[in-house]
């Protein structure tokens, strides 16, 4: 999914609940504001935490030794700030339940008893 098709769905969400309130301009202006925020909260070592969601987090990664793939020389990798991404139980669980992952213990679709 890219952004403009996250910006018609939100779009259309908001029209089917509320009534065309929203053209696509402001709702395109909504989703970039609040990908900003994220990104500045990143940059400032925030932690951003959405209920039902998930957290954008930043974690520090190590220094560590690896290696030039084209001589094979050992190279340092300096220590450095990611952005990480946890998703909520909730997030996982409708992930797990839209995929039609089994429940532990439940039998796998497709599958001959021998």
């Amino acid at each position: 999914m890219t952004k403009a098709d996250l910006v018609e769905q939100v779009t259309a969400s908001i029209a089917r609940t509320a009534g065309p309130m929203i053209s696509k301009k402001d709702c395109a202006r909504v989703v970039d504001a609040f990908l900003e925020a994220v990104k500045d909260a990143l940059k400032q070592q925030q932690n951003i935490e959405v209920r039902g969601f998930g957290t954008f987090k930043i974690r520090r990664r190590k220094t560590r030794m690896a290696r030039n793939p084209r001589t094979g020389d050992p190279v340092e990798v300096a220590a450095r700030p990611v952005p990480v991404f946890k998703p909520s139980k909730e997030l996982r669980a409708l992930v797990a339940e839209e995929t039609g992952s089994p429940e532990p213990g439940e039998p796998v679709q497709g599958a001959q008893g021998a």
